[in-house]
């Protein structure tokens, strides 16, 4: 498969100079089943010092409509509202969470991304400013035939318009069948010889995404397997964190740019461990 096409050109935000620290989630899949992973991230988002944080998709572990007002769900709003009244907060759409609508957006006063996103970081001292390509990843597993598929379904206009329709507790239902289906899908996998895991982003689509945009880094979640790939010419990708507090062995982990590493050669780009205290 060919790279999926961009939206020419591809969306842009402009950093602005003051900004000096810039966070990167994504992938937290938060659930009232793993409240340990809520309160990290409520703790960092109520004391990370960033200028502005980055959301890049799969926030919730599932979303069915900007109308669910359970305890949980409103918990995570007022998180997402307080951190927006003290810092730019943007959000991604996920492959869990591609239905999060205006409504919610204007609730907690994020500023909604369209997939992908160029991040002009405008940093001084370099014949080219730095650019990082910002995307939830899942566009560019073009080996997932099947869920590929899927996403082209539902990311239709009609078809969301059509599902948000439905009572709550039938939308509830549906994604719990689909989430079932797709545990299922996962575990007969794993006992394929050549099983892998998750699906990885294609390289080569990687690489015409950021040649497109003009971008250096691409930097994205969905595939669960936090890395960083040199991708040649001055390209690369970074691949964010999941987080999972409740493990025996946590991972969490910001992915975070700061302005007083910009010259370094990962252009100011680093990875910052949580610790559970």
């Amino acid at each position: 498969m060919s790279a999926p096409p961009l939206p020419q050109p591809a969306y842009c935000v402009h950093a602005p100079q003051h900004w000096q620290r810039v966070d990167f989630i994504s992938d937290l899949h938060l659930d009232v089943s793993e409240p340990a992973t809520f309160d990290a991230w409520a703790q960092h988002m109520a004391h990370t010092p960033a200028d502005a944080l980055f959301i890049l998709g799969d926030l919730f572990e599932v979303w069915v409509g900007d109308d669910i007002q359970d305890p949980f769900a409103l918990q995570c709003m007022s998180v997402l509202k307080a951190t927006s009244q003290r810092m730019a907060v943007y959000f991604m759409c996920g492959n869990r969470d591609f239905l999060v609508g205006t409504q919610l957006l204007n609730a907690t006063g994020m500023q909604g991304l369209s997939d992908p996103t160029v991040l002009d970081l405008g940093a001084t001292g370099r014949a080219k400013p730095t650019r990082i390509l910002l995307s939830h990843g899942d566009a560019l597993c073009l080996d997932d035939h099947d869920y590929l598929a899927f996403r082209a379904q539902v990311r239709q206009p009609e078809w969301q318009a059509a599902f948000l329709a439905k009572p709550l507790a039938e939308r509830q239902a549906y994604a719990r069948s689909v989430r079932s289906q797709s545990e299922a899908r996962k575990q007969s996998h794993t006992d394929l010889p050549n099983f892998v895991g998750y699906a990885d982003v294609d390289t080569h689509a990687a690489i015409a995404w950021l040649n497109a945009t003009e971008a250096q880094v691409l930097l994205h979640g969905h595939t669960h397997k936090p890395a960083v790939h040199d991708l040649g010419h001055g390209l690369s990708q970074w691949v964010l964190s999941d987080w999972h507090a409740d493990n025996k062995l946590p991972r969490l982990e910001v992915v975070s740019w700061l302005r007083q590493n910009e010259h370094s050669p990962t252009r100011g780009l680093c990875r910052l461990p949580l610790s559970l205290t």
